[in-house]
């Protein structure tokens, strides 16, 4: 699976509380979620979203709580992917289980900037920058967890899984 969007870049320690503020928090809307996505740190997120771009930032992507409404917000609001150097454990599999893909991959975060056109390829885990013509080597999904994005997150996948009880 491949995709490609322009980059929306920001620093270290994006926390879950600046992804999506807790005073939105009272709602488990998707859509109303999304609506309000980084909206503290990057007021004009929301309306330079095109679906499908990418977030590129640095370590500790998504630390603080664990609440599953950032990783929800993210993807709701249409980002394909997110970069990061490091991610917060709690994050990432929260990530993982809602069917937002993932990357680790410090040198992409290095030589990558707002606006750059990324394309990644989740089974090889390859990065390129099409602005820059730079090529970077992330972390490829393993196929178990490819299955999970596939199919929109771990509740889809055990649900569509042979010999699940449905």
């Amino acid at each position: 699976m491949k995709v490609k969007g322009k980059v929306f870049r920001y620093h270290d320690n994006v926390d879950t509380d600046v992804i999506i503020p807790a005073r939105y928090l009272n709602t488990a809307d998707p859509q109303e979620l999304a609506a309000h996505c980084m909206e503290d740190l990057d007021p004009d997120f929301g309306k330079n979203i095109t679906p499908g771009d990418i977030i590129v930032a640095g370590k500790n992507f998504g630390c603080g709580s664990s609440r599953e409404h950032a990783p929800l917000a993210i993807k709701t609001a249409g980002i394909s992917c997110v970069i990061a150097s490091t991610f917060a454990r709690i994050f990432y599999r929260n990530a993982i289980n809602i069917g937002l893909p993932i990357l680790e991959c410090e040198e992409a975060t290095q030589w990558t900037e707002a606006g750059d056109e990324l394309e990644v390829d989740f089974d090889t885990g390859t990065i390129f920058n099409r602005t820059k013509g730079k090529e970077f080597q992330g972390q490829p999904f393993p196929e178990f967890m490819q299955k999970i994005i596939a199919a929109d997150g771990l509740v889809n996948y055990i649900k569509d899984a042979p010999n699940s009880a449905n």
